[in-house]
Formats: C-alpha cells, structure tokens, sequence
C-alpha cells in the first residue's frame, strides 16, 4: 500500500526473484543510470555465501506540480531458498514487483521455483497478484548460454505480464524494465490518487521524474 500524507506519497517496489539472476546487479546499474530530482545511496547488507542478505534500497523521489513529493523505495529480496522469511518481510506491502529471471537454460527450474514463491508469498502477505503491477525480466541475455529471446515468448506470450530482456552487468536493459513498471505503477495508483487530475502527473511525466527525464 502507498504510503500517502499532505505533501508525500511513497510508494514500494520489489525485485525479486533466484539467487543470483541479477536483482542487485539491476539496483546498482539504476542508480548509476538515473538522475530524479532526489536519490538517494544504494545500502547493502552481503553475508559469505551470498550477495543480499535482507535487501538494497534505493530511494528515488521528485515533485510532481502540484509540490506533492513522489517518493519510489526500490528493494531487492534475497534469493536463496533459506531466507524466505525475509523475503516475505520485504515483500509485505509492495505496490509493485519486477521479477528477474536468470536466462540462462539451465537456470530454468530455479526461475519456475522462484515464481512459484512469489505468488505463493503474495497470498501470505496479502497482495492480490493479479492486479499487482508486474514485469519479468530475462537478464544475462548476453551469455551463451542464454534461451533465445523468441523462445521466451512462445512460452510467455499468453501470460499478462509484460516481458523485458536485458544484459543487467553492462546496463541493457535495465532502465527500460524500470521505466515498464513505473508505467504499470501509475495506471494501477491514478484513479485513487488523482496523479493527473489533482497533481498534474501524466503518466509520461510520472515514469520521467523517477527517470530524472523531467
């Protein structure tokens, strides 16, 4: 849920999926690539075995015309199976979730199990996933070992969510997977909060300010 007062509304957003597929990798290259009226530093908890622990964050924010202050949390989830309780934690109260893939073929299973968790922990922590706002990104397309991007949407062509490919380690496609889920964001939160009515925030001009585009 948004967090919403006089003159701030936040909101949360979520990227999750397996160990390793490049959720960090994604934050990292965001915070080089973006330039938003507010940003603020990357933080980040490592353990031994592991990249993430419990979470970045990646604050973002800009003021929209009416001077409310649009404020955006970027988290990541850990991926290992064992921190499912955290990733819960992270998850609760999400407005929106970019799940990124490991396209690497042998990759394949962990990425379904990963899925499966998600869904799975957005009933738990109460998000109704069908009306979530909800890319999926295949990163590490670059490799070799890549599933082709045409086999990919043979098998996800039917699903309602939109697909984004990317090579996250050198920057591909990393913003344009940000900017599909700011675009996703706005549709599901204007009607309620009168982005564009009350605040003058088309969705163009909303995807732009988190951008630094304005």
């Amino acid at each position: 849920m948004p967090e919403l007062d006089d003159k701030r509304l936040s909101f949360k957003l979520v990227y999750y999926g397996p160990a390793q597929s490049g959720k960090t990798t994604n934050l990292l290259r965001l915070h080089d690539l973006l330039a938003p009226e507010l940003k603020g530093e990357v933080m980040t908890m490592e353990t031994q075995d592991d990249r993430t622990l419990f979470f970045d964050l990646l604050p973002l924010g800009f003021r929209a015309p009416s001077g409310l202050l649009i404020k955006c949390r970027l988290f990541t989830v850990p991926g290992q199976v064992a921190h499912d309780g955290t990733r819960k934690a992270v998850l609760s109260r999400a407005d929106g979730v970019a799940f990124i893939a490991d396209n690497q073929r042998n990759q394949e299973t962990n990425n379904a199990e990963s899925f499966r968790s998600l869904t799975e922990n957005c009933a738990r922590v109460g998000i109704d996933i069908e009306h979530l706002p909800l890319l999926v990104q295949f990163n590490k397309c670059d490799l070799p070992t890549a599933v082709p991007e045409a086999e990919i949407r043979s098998r996800w062509g039917s699903t309602p969510w939109p697909l984004q490919f990317a090579s996250a380690l050198n920057g591909l496609g990393v913003r344009e997977s940000f900017a599909t889920l700011l675009a996703l964001l706005y549709r599901r939160q204007n009607a309620e909060y009168a982005l564009a009515e009350q605040h003058g925030l088309s969705e163009a001009a909303f995807v732009a300010g988190l951008l630094g585009q304005a």
